[in-house]
């Protein structure tokens, strides 16, 4: 096998602008891609320097449930600050919580994909 990483994870949802400020204003996400295609728009953000983007699939691109994504994980250096952060600007946060592998909490974006905040445990 040749693999080298994943080139992107689809994020169903319902509203790619509301979606667009919360992945950007709020986890501070980039833009990589954003243009209209036959299907519809194909925008896709990203961490700063990732090798793997998420795609914002909106209504007409793949037939995908909005909130339907569950189990993405995001390392972060800061979960506490983070949990903060997303709590502020409204998000449900569950955590975080200390875990054998570091320090873990959960939410969900507007739409009520599931994903997690994990800052790793030096050493495991």
């Amino acid at each position: 096998m040749s693999i080298t990483h994943a080139s992107f994870v689809t994020l169903p949802v319902a509203d790619q602008d509301r979606a667009l400020r919360f992945y950007r204003d709020v986890l501070g996400f980039e833009v990589t891609v954003d243009r209209e295609m036959p299907q519809g728009r194909w925008l896709q953000v990203a961490p700063e320097g990732a090798q793997t983007v998420f795609t914002l699939s909106g209504p007409g691109m793949g037939g995908f449930e909005p909130g339907s994504a569950r189990g993405i994980m995001l390392v972060t250096t800061d979960v506490d600050a983070d949990c903060a952060r997303l709590a502020a600007a409204g998000a449900q946060v569950r955590g975080p919580d200390d875990v054998p592998w570091g320090r873990m909490a959960s939410f969900t974006d507007p739409d009520g994909n599931g994903l997690l905040l994990l800052t790793e445990k030096e050493g495991f």
